[in-house]
């Protein structure tokens, strides 16, 4: 059995958890659950940072020590997180024995080692982020490149790390792993800073008392910055070498927002080097999650409520939304329209429909899960997209890129959606001649419905769960293992009533419901009123996608239609288009046009539409959206 050890930050009590600690803690949650149905032996850590110059200077504003803050902010993380339905497997504070007595071990041996030295540290300090920054860092206004607030200048006598001495090593290691550092972003901005020149660092203060005493100088303590990187071994058990230390270090993933990563990817590093331990597999730094283009603040009154959201979704639409809605990686921003454009899209509509059909059609004509007694046309074509999800899942996991392991999984729910318009299953109880026939479709669609269970169960557990009941399985049946072949659902298991997964959600009433949420209320800049504007949030919500027409036809006594096949890349759809007017049918093969890909299915003159291209139209004249290059099918447009 492999190991799977991940972490996440550990996350700094001066202050409640927020959207962005909850965004990094659930990716790393959705990567051990997935991990764990691969039948790996996994070892989630999350927990939190509670030393340092903020708590001490936050328990002095409050009169009160530091260990009785420490006290009161650590249950709101594990609050949290318990809401969030996280399977960590430990909850890891600084303050704890087990951890200060792996700090003490892991700095006595940098000491040991000959590269800490003591010297007298000059430099521009932000006192937020309990940092020093370069001129080069800082700019000419000596403003903190995280805060945007003035630096200060100070002079202290400290020990210090020779990070420089591992530059070389660092750069030769960093080249040699390509995916040590991802994404690719983070990794080349970790290169330039390497191959730049690296400074030896401060490793602790003088002039703070709250903290872990340096094990070679008791007037200093460990420096926070230094003391926190130390918790991915402490939790381990590093100060006894431990048995879990020993099975699951290395670890195989660091998950953090991007703001840390030169911690992660240079010092932590040079440190394990410095004293012959092995160094993490990856270093995973997403990036960061905004509100309408701005920061997000509760003095703009643009924060984020995770309450009131799963509140109003429910906690699997919520995980599923973060994880799906941006590329995990880059930046993201968030607006209240795309959450409820996205859950009534894919939650409502194309998961929650399927079910509810399927169930529906299966207790009305069935009352069971019926015998596949009567192949068919379409069958194989889902049966082989449902064994390629599968894979193309599992790589892009590996890759890290869960929105698209999610858009993957979504791509079968809606080709088996397809699958029940493409047979019209609903029509062939009519006849017992045919009711094989149905039976065979429905428990395609179910099998299909246990293959989507377990793959959404790491980023929607609960779902995952209902989905099973309702098709007659228990939580037991999961594991990648047990979607591998097709046919795993017994025929005769006695199914559940069929019940909305997802109601759909009103759109004005939701938004307005939201943005009177009390952690929304702050005075807020009035919006222009201006007619026939949309909201980027709007805009946003459309799935265009390049689309290369395959084939042409003019659809009989209908003088201005078309009906088109095209390619999407990873699946192929039929389209009817009103431009027969303009376009030769053999003239639009090969061509490349743009389609809003995520519309609800129509019937135009009888014909399924799967889409709509995009063209500009004047009174006499048409022309057809496209490109100056070709591009890959499926391309998203922007």
């Amino acid at each position: 059995m492999s190991t799977f050890y991940i972490t996440t930050p550990i996350y700094y009590v001066n202050a409640e958890p927020h959207l962005g600690t909850a965004y990094s803690t659930i990716a790393a949650d959705v990567l051990a659950r997935y991990h764990r149905l691969k039948g790996d032996d996994v070892f989630f850590l999350t927990g939190v940072d509670e030393h340092g110059e903020n708590i001490q200077t936050l328990a002095a504003e409050k009169g009160i020590s530091e260990q009785d803050l420490c006290d009161q902010m650590a249950p709101t993380f594990t609050k949290l997180w318990n809401k969030l339905n996280l399977s960590n497997d430990i909850f890891l504070r600084t303050t704890s024995e087990f951890h200060k007595r792996g700090a003490i071990k892991f700095l006595s041996a940098l000491h040991e080692a000959g590269d800490i030295y003591k010297d007298k540290y000059k430099g521009y300090y932000c006192r937020r982020c309990e940092s020093f920054y370069t001129n080069r860092e800082l700019g000419d206004n000596k403003n903190c490149p995280v805060h945007k607030l003035p630096t200060e200048w100070v002079e202290e006598e400290n020990y210090f790390f020779a990070l420089s001495k591992y530059q070389d090593r660092l750069l030769a290691h960093i080249r040699a792993n390509p995916e040590f550092i991802q994404p690719e972003s983070r990794r080349n901005e970790i290169l330039n800073v390497v191959e730049s020149g690296l400074r030896d660092v401060s490793i602790s203060r003088g002039s703070v008392s709250w903290g872990i005493p340096l094990p070679f100088d008791q007037t200093h303590v460990i420096y926070v910055w230094i003391e926190a990187l130390c918790n991915y071994i402490t939790a381990l058990g590093y100060a006894d070498d431990g048995e879990k230390y020993r099975k699951y270090w290395p670890a195989d993933i660091h998950m953090m927002g991007k703001d840390i990563t030169r911690f992660h990817a240079i010092i932590w590093p040079a440190m394990l080097m410095a004293i012959d331990l092995p160094l993490p597999k990856q270093i995973f730094a997403h990036g960061f999650l905004t509100n309408q283009g701005e920061k997000i603040s509760k003095t703009k009154g643009n924060v984020i409520d995770i309450d009131a959201l799963i509140g109003e979704f429910g906690l699997d639409a919520f995980r599923y939304f973060f994880m799906r809605e941006f590329s995990f990686g880059n930046d993201g921003d968030y607006a209240h329209e795309r959450f409820v454009l996205r859950y009534n899209a894919d939650l409502a509509n194309d998961l929650g429909n399927l079910l509810s059909r399927t169930l529906g059609l299966v207790a009305k004509n069935f009352g069971a899960v019926p015998e596949p007694t009567t192949p068919g046309e379409f069958d194989d074509e889902v049966k082989e997209m449902a064994r390629e999800t599968i894979n193309k899942v599992d790589a892009l996991m590996n890759q890290r890129s869960l929105d698209m392991a999610l858009e993957t999984i979504w791509e079968l729910v809606r080709r088996v959606n397809r699958y029940i318009q493409q047979t019209q299953v609903w029509s062939l109880a009519k006849s017992e001649e045919t009711k094989g026939r149905m039976g065979t479709i429905l428990y395609n669609c179910m099998e299909a419905l246990r293959t989507v269970a377990v793959l959404i169960s790491p980023f929607m557990p609960d779902t995952a769960n209902r989905i099973r009941q309702h098709i007659g399985l228990d939580e037991s049946d999961q594991g990648l293992d047990t979607v591998a072949q097709w046919g795993g659902l017994p025929a005769g298991k006695t199914i559940g009533r069929a019940q909305p997964l997802f109601p759909r959600k009103d759109l004005k009433k939701v938004v307005e419901q939201l943005e009177s949420a009390p952690e929304a209320k702050a005075e807020k800049p009035q919006a222009k009123t201006t007619d026939n504007l949309i909201s980027m949030s709007e805009f946003q919500g459309m799935d265009l996608r390049v689309a290369e027409v395959l084939s042409a036809e003019r659809i009989p006594k209908a003088d201005r239609l078309l009906k088109l096949q095209v390619d999407l890349g990873s699946e192929k759809r039929q389209v009817v288009a009103g431009i027969a007017e303009h376009y030769a049918p053999e003239d639009l093969v090969g061509k490349q046009v743009i389609l809003v890909a995520n519309l609800e299915p129509a019937k135009i003159r009888g014909i399924e539409s799967q889409g709509m291209v995009l063209a500009a139209a004047g009174k006499k004249e048409l022309a057809l959206a496209t490109f100056e290059k070709e591009m890959p099918p499926g391309t998203q447009v922007r």
